[in-house]
C-alpha cells in the first residue's frame, strides 16, 4: 500500500530521539532494581529457594504475555499517551481517563519515593549530611536529565540500566563458579535446596506471598509503550525491544534466583532483614563478600544508587509523557501539552516535578503518615495498568476482526490470541486480590485492607467520575477508531490507511 503525504509538523510534537539500544534499556532498566538486588533474599526466606524460583517464572510468563498484548499495540499506534490512548479507543473514554491519570501519579509518586531512598543510601557514606539535601541534589539531575532532551534521557537511561546489567552478569559469572567450586572454598551443592522445607517454605501462602514481590519487580517493563512515542522507527524496534527484554529479564531473575538459592541457605537470619538502607544484607553482598571481592558493600551500594537514580529517572519520564498525552486528548489541562524546540513537554515535566517533591515533603512531614497513604494509592496503581494492557490488545485485535482488517497489516502480531491477554488479566486479577490476603484471615484488619487496596477504589472512582460527568459511552467494536493519524508526521509507515 503506497504511503501517505507527510502533513505539516506540529510545533508541540514530541521528537523521536529514542534510538533501539535505549529502549532496550529502558525496559530492562525499569525492571532490574531492589526487586532484585535486595527482595530476592526475603523471597528465599519466606518461600524456599524452589517456591521463590517458580513465583517469579510465573510472573515472568504473565510479563511475557503482557509485552506481546502492549508490542502489538504499541506498534500500530505508537503514541506517547500509550494506555491513555488504547484505553479510550478500544475500552471507553472513561476507561482511558482512568488509565491515563492512574499511571501518571503512580510513577510521579514513584519519583518521590526514589528520593526517599537514595537519601537512605546515601547515608552509607556520608551519615552526618541531612537527607533531604541528597534527595534535593538528587531531584534536581532527574529534572536536568529530562530538560534537556529525550536523547538526553535516554542516553542517561542506558548508561543506569548498563550498570546493573553488568553487575548481574558478573554476580551470576561469580555465582556459577561458587557453584561449581572454583571460587570461595567448597561448594553447597544442592544442600540448601533439601534441608528444612525446601525447596518449597510455607507452601502455597509462601508462594502467593512471592507473586506479589515478584510482580512489582517486573514492574516498569511496560514503560517502553511510552517510550514508543519517541521512539526512532518503531514498527521494527518496539518488537526487537519486546522480544529481546523478556528473554534478557528472564535469564537475570531467574538465574540470580538460583544461584542465591545454591549459595544461601533460607534459614540464613540476614535474609530477614533486607532493606534499602541496610545493603550490606543483600545476597549478591553476600556472595560476593564469600567471593572475596574487596569492598562488596561499597560495590552493591553504588549499584542501588544506580538502581534507584534509574527508576526515578524513568519514572519522571513516563509521567510526565503521560500527562502530555493526556493533555493532548483532551483530559488533562491543554498547557501540559505543549513543548519546547527540543521536543521536551516543559510544563507536565514541571508539574510532575512539583508533585515529586511534595510527595518527599509530605515524607518528612510529622510521622509521614500522608506520604504513606500516597505510597499506598499508588502500590496497585502498576497491575491496574497491566489489567488495562490486557483487557484493551482483547479488545482491539475483536476491533481489528470487527472490522474487516487482516491481521496482515499489523507490523507485529503478539502470540496465543485470545488466551494471552485473558491469562494476563487473571493472573493480574490474582495478584490484586492477593495484595494482603492476610487481613481476610481471623479478624478482618478495616485498617490493613484500605491501605493496600486504596489504588483500586481510587482508580474506579476516576473511571466513574468521568462516566458520570461525560457521559461517555463504551466503545463499539465495530466503529473503534484503528487510524493511526495520532502518528507522529516522522513516522513512516507504508500501511498507514
Amino acid at each position: 500500500m503506497a504511503q501517505t503525504e507527510t502533513p505539516a509538523r506540529d510545533e508541540h510534537q514530541l521528537h523521536r530521539g529514542l534510538r533501539a539500544r535505549h529502549l532496550n534499556m529502558i525496559a530492562i532498566g525499569g525492571a532490574i532494581g531492589t526487586g532484585l538486588f535486595v527482595a530476592s533474599g526475603q523471597t528465599i526466606n519466606e518461600a524456599g529457594p524452589g517456591g521463590a524460583l517458580l513465583a517469579y517464572a510465573a510472573i515472568g510468563f504473565m510479563v511475557y504475555l503482557l509485552m506481546q498484548s502492549l508490542g502489538e499495540m504499541s506498534t500500530w499506534l505508537p503514541v506517547a499517551g500509550s494506555f491513555e490512548a488504547f484505553g479510550t479507543r478500544f475500552v471507553s473514554p472513561s476507561f482511558g481517563f482512568a488509565t491515563g491519570w492512574n499511571y501518571w501519579f503512580n510513577w510521579a509518586i514513584t519519583v518521590a519515593a526514589e528520593l526517599v531512598a537514595a537519601s537512605l543510601v546515601m547515608k552509607y557514606w556520608l551519615p552526618d549530611v541531612q537527607a533531604w539535601v541528597w534527595s534535593a541534589i538528587f531531584l534536581a539531575i532527574l529534572f536536568l536529565l529530562n530538560a534537556a532532551s529525550v536523547g538526553t534521557f535516554g542516553e542517561s537511561e542506558f548508561w543506569f540500566a548498563s550498570i546493573k546489567v553488568v553487575t548481574v552478569i558478573i554476580f551470576l559469572v561469580v555465582g556459577l563458579a561458587m557453584i561449581l567450586g572454583i571460587m570461595g572454598g567448597r561448594s553447597a551443592g544442592f544442600s540448601n535446596w533439601t534441608q528444612g522445607e525446601a525447596p518449597f517454605v510455607n507452601g502455597w501462602q509462601g508462594m502467593l506471598g512471592i507473586f506479589m514481590i515478584a510482580g512489582f519487580s517486573f514492574q516498569g517493563t511496560e514503560m517502553i509503550g511510552v517510550a514508543a512515542g519517541e521512539a526512532e522507527h518503531p514498527e521494527k524496534s518496539i518488537p526487537r525491544a519486546i522480544k529481546a527484554v523478556f528473554y534478557r529479564i528472564m535469564l537475570f531473575y531467574i538465574g540470580a534466583i538460583a544461584v542465591v538459592g545454591f549459595l544461601i541457605s533460607y534459614t540464613d537470619k540476614r535474609l530477614l532483614s533486607a532493606d534499602v538502607d541496610n545493603i550490606a544484607v543483600s545476597p549478591f553482598t553476600l556472595i560476593f563478600e564469600r567471593a572475596g571481592i574487596a569492598g562488596a558493600a561499597s560495590l552493591m551500594n553504588a549499584v542501588i544508587l544506580t538502581s534507584i537514580l534509574s527508576a526515578g529517572n524513568s519514572g519522571m519520564y513516563v509521567s510526565t509523557r503521560m500527562l502530555y498525552g493526556m493533555a493532548r486528548s483532551g483530559k488533562a489541562p491543554k498547557v501540559f501539552g505543549t513543548t519546547t524546540k527540543r521536543g521536551v513537554p516543559m510544563a507536565a515535566l514541571l508539574a510532575t516535578t512539583l508533585v515529586g517533591a511534595f510527595c518527599f515533603i509530605a515524607s518528612l512531614i510529622g510521622d509521614g503518615g500522608a506520604y504513606l497513604w500516597l505510597v499506598n494509592a499508588s502500590g496497585l496503581a502498576g497491575f491496574i495498568t497491566w489489567m488495562g494492557i490486557a483487557w484493551c490488545h482483547y479488545r482491539f485485535r475483536r476491533a481489528f476482526v470487527a472490522q474487516g482488517r487482516s491481521l496482515d497489516e499489523l507490523p507485529f502480531r503478539a502470540k496465543w490470541f485470545p488466551l494471552g491477554p485473558l491469562v494476563a488479566l487473571a493472573m493480574c486479577a490474582v495478584v490484586v486480590a492477593g495484595q494482603n490476603y492476610q487481613a481476610f484471615l481471623g479478624d478482618v484488619d478495616i485498617e490493613g485492607l484500605f491501605a493496600s487496596y486504596l489504588g483500586l477504589p481510587v482508580f474506579l472512582a476516576l473511571w466513574a467520575g468521568h462516566k458520570l460527568v461525560t457521559k461517555a459511552p463504551t466503545v463499539d467494536l465495530a466503529s473503534a477508531d484503528l487510524s493511526r493519524t495520532d502518528v507522529p508526521d516522522d513516522v513512516a509507515y507504508d500501511l498507514i490507511p
